[in-house]
């Protein structure tokens, strides 16, 4: 989707009768279509094609011949009997980008594996840091290792189309959940190996940054923090603690860290006196970090969404209006864009055949008739 955000002509391949799975992952559903599938499916033109049909191949190669870039996430093997696997395909199309998305990676002792998004949050340390110390492992409010990992496979296929340009060489690319969700440990990851003690749980809080939490409030909860020590300063003195910043336990923030089970106690019972907006108003006056908790639907009605555009509009076949979330990206030379709405199963099918590869009315008639299409 990010790369069809960017003006790529995507052609989505799907089973024919029954497509992607994420097409019934609901609900809610509109125009016979999962929110789910409405979500990333933008900017894609779709054709079914029954690849075990040998017409159905002959098709697919016609197409990849014509593309810059196949993006597969079939289980491993898969291709490769169909006689589509990469080292097959470079033969041919030595200039093709090949990006393989997968569970676990394409080899290694847990590579026959299926990819679901929880199991990679769950083997790749995130639910271990997720959640309040003394309750149970939780996995993230999205699904991030799917989301993570499209993020990385495009990165990687920019990168390659870079290489390309200036060697005319394509590439095979590898991007796997589990190792996206490990990429993501970032900091945590690094001190684990530095010291060879596992993270904790922490909640709201920061493991390396106090104070850097949620705090309790009269009417109901903030975000609220010290990247420095100037700023736990003006922190304390804007909440009336001023004696805090200057107690030996709390002036730096490795002092902090070490004694957070003494200052936050503190803190939290002066978040108490004020409600939430009052505290946010306040301490951003004072150059302080604090933010509300907004709900998905404040935060799609909130005046930076709106005025950013997060918010896209679109034209659905059998939705008519559709919204979705806007792109995170702005380009000021080649902005953006949701040019149509998530594709209907099948629905560039045959205007994909005649386009892309000449077929006549009675050949596309001919597919259809042998369920090729």
């Amino acid at each position: 989707m990010m790369l069809g955000d960017m003006g790529a002509d995507v052609i989505k391949i799907e089973q024919p009768g029954t497509g992607d799975d994420t097409r019934r992952w609901g609900p809610p559903f509109a125009g016979g279509e999962s929110a789910y599938y409405l979500s990333v499916n933008r900017n894609k033109r779709s054709i079914t094609l029954n690849l075990k049909e040998s017409r159905g191949q002959a098709i697919l190669r016609s197409l990849i011949g014509k593309s810059d870039i196949l993006i597969e996430n079939f289980k491993q093997g898969t291709l490769d009997r169909l006689g589509f696997g990469y080292d097959a395909v470079r033969e041919w199309h030595p200039e093709l980008i090949f990006c393989s998305i997968s569970g676990f990676g394409a080899d290694g002792p847990y590579s026959d594996r299926p990819g679901y998004d929880i199991a990679a949050q769950a083997m790749g340390g995130l639910m271990s840091l997720t959640g309040t110390p003394d309750g149970e492992p939780l996995k993230a409010g999205l699904p991030l290792a799917d989301l993570t990992t499209g993020m990385f496979a495009c990165s990687a296929v920019l990168g390659a189309l870079h290489h390309r340009d200036q060697t005319g060489h394509g590439q095979h690319i590898e991007c796997s959940l589990f190792e996206s969700i490990v990429a993501l440990l970032i900091n945590v990851g690094t001190g684990y190996m530095l010291t060879g003690k596992p993270p904790e749980r922490f909640g709201n809080a920061h493991p390396n940054l106090v104070p850097y939490q949620l705090f309790t409030t009269r009417d109901g909860a903030v975000i609220a923090g010290a990247g420095n020590d100037r700023q736990f300063a003006d922190l304390c003195a804007v909440l009336g603690l001023q004696k805090l910043a200057s107690d030996p336990r709390f002036r730096t923030n490795p002092d902090r860290v070490v004694n957070r089970t003494d200052l936050i106690p503190a803190l939290q019972m002066a978040f108490l006196t004020r409600d939430s907006e009052d505290w946010v108003q306040r301490l951003l006056a004072a150059g302080v970090m604090a933010a509300p908790i907004l709900g998905v639907d404040q935060v799609f009605n909130h005046p930076q969404a709106l005025h950013r555009q997060m918010r896209m509009n679109l034209t659905h076949p059998t939705i008519g209006y559709l919204e979705v979330p806007g792109v995170p990206y702005k380009l000021d030379r080649t902005p953006a864009t949701g040019r149509t709405a998530p594709p209907l199963l099948g629905e560039h099918t045959e205007e994909i055949l005649r386009s892309e590869l000449g077929m006549d009315e009675a050949e596309i008639r001919n597919l259809r008739d042998e369920h090729v299409i």
